[in-house]
């Protein structure tokens, strides 16, 4: 078989993306090869202008082209509830349940010694000041019901437990090692209306 680097090149990068194994990034690398010059031009700025226009917050941390980002900028957001979650794509299923009006805190992670990710890398020490010095009255642990996302569940409500503010954590109708990314809007809002003290 008559190899082609840079096609090689191209299926290598694409199956670093997770979720893309050899085969899929295989099919998109000639379904990328068979587009308009154009269009892949656009892809490739996109991508471009992605990694140089977003940051993080430095308020929440979730990303943003803006700082700090238009979320805890809304004066119209409950300034007393802050959410939890572990990557900012929680934040747009969250969003997108129409249910939460209140501020966010993204970890970008959670706590799992087998891949290094302790409370530094998450900045938790953050998320304390953050609640130490605001107005809340609830945080609210948004976070997977996995092994590593229910131990920083519980690293969070012993390190917050002395603030005095009420910390809870959604109900349990979202599937066990599941993700919300996955979870429609029906179950996210069930999860906030059942969501219990830690």
């Amino acid at each position: 078989m008559i190899r082609v680097r840079s096609m090689d090149n191209l299926v290598r990068q694409l199956s670093r993306l997770p979720g893309i194994g050899p085969k899929t990034a295989q099919r998109l690398a000639y379904r990328i090869l068979s587009m308009p010059e154009e269009d892949v031009r656009q892809i490739a700025a996109a991508l471009i202008e992605v990694r140089e226009k977003i940051v993080r917050c430095p308020v929440c941390r979730n990303i943003t082209e803006t700082t700090p980002c238009a979320l805890c900028e809304d004066l119209s957001r409950s300034r007393d509830l802050l959410c939890v979650v572990e990557e900012p794509r929680d934040v747009a299923v969250i969003e997108r349940s129409g249910r939460y009006k209140g501020l966010y805190h993204v970890l970008h992670g959670v706590i799992s010694p087998m891949d290094d990710v302790g409370p530094e890398e998450l900045a938790l020490d953050h998320l304390g000041r953050r609640v130490r010095d605001g107005a809340f009255t609830e945080v609210i642990l948004a976070l997977n019901p996995s092994v590593e996302g229910e131990a920083t569940a519980m690293y969070i409500a012993r390190m917050l437990k002395t603030t005095g503010v009420s910390i809870t954590r959604l109900a349990h109708g979202l599937p066990i090692g599941g993700e919300l990314e996955y979870a429609d809007e029906l179950t996210l809002s069930y999860a906030f209306d059942g969501r219990k003290e830690c």
